[in-house]
């Protein structure tokens, strides 16, 4: 029973971990300088992209993001990617849209729902890949790591699909209040 509550405190460590090493990714991406040209081109892929898209296209897209973070230690470099390239995509909009340049990009990821549940599913899959990588490389057996890896998979996808809906919910009502609040 000591043992298990050890590898608990453990498990929380590394998560909180790898909770800081991606906001801090995040944050360097953030501060990227972006040309005009590049915030233009992303600009129009990522408009593209959100067309059409509602709350389960929100859901699916996260998740394509978060379960390869699951692949022992490609998970780390994948999620470490993702958090520097959403950085990025941040520095891009604000380039596009001086406007929002006061949002601190840390805000919409610590102080919105669906960023708080975005980087705990994060955190989640990236210090689960480095768990399974190091017990693959100590060789231990990783029978042991089957079920937790399954619960933590999904609550992923719970916490994303929840995430999904939230996030598209609250752009549909940003896009509303701008449409009654003339001038915004």
């Amino acid at each position: 029973m000591k043992k298990q509550g050890s590898m608990n405190k453990i498990r929380i460590v590394i998560f909180f971990v790898f909770l800081v090493i991606f906001t801090v990714i995040f944050q360097l991406g953030s501060m990227s300088t972006v040309s005009e040209e590049e915030a233009n081109l992303f600009m129009e892929e990522f408009e593209k992209l959100v067309l059409d898209i509602d709350a389960f296209g929100i859901f699916v897209h996260n998740t394509t993001i978060a379960l390869p973070m699951f692949i022992p230690g490609f998970g780390i470099f994948w999620g470490l990617f993702a958090s520097w390239s959403t950085g990025y995509a941040f520095a891009a909009i604000v380039t596009s849209m001086p406007e929002i340049a006061n949002i601190s990009p840390l805000s919409i990821l610590f102080l919105t729902p669906f960023g708080l549940m975005e980087i705990f599913s994060y955190s989640l899959g990236i210090s689960r890949s480095y768990i399974l990588i190091k017990a693959i490389i100590t060789k231990t057996s990783l029978s042991q790591f089957i079920k937790p890896t399954i619960i933590e998979i999904g609550i992923v996808i719970a916490l994303l699909f929840a995430g999904g809906y939230v996030e598209f919910y609250m752009i549909e009502l940003a896009q509303n209040e701008s449409i009654e609040m003339p001038g915004l």
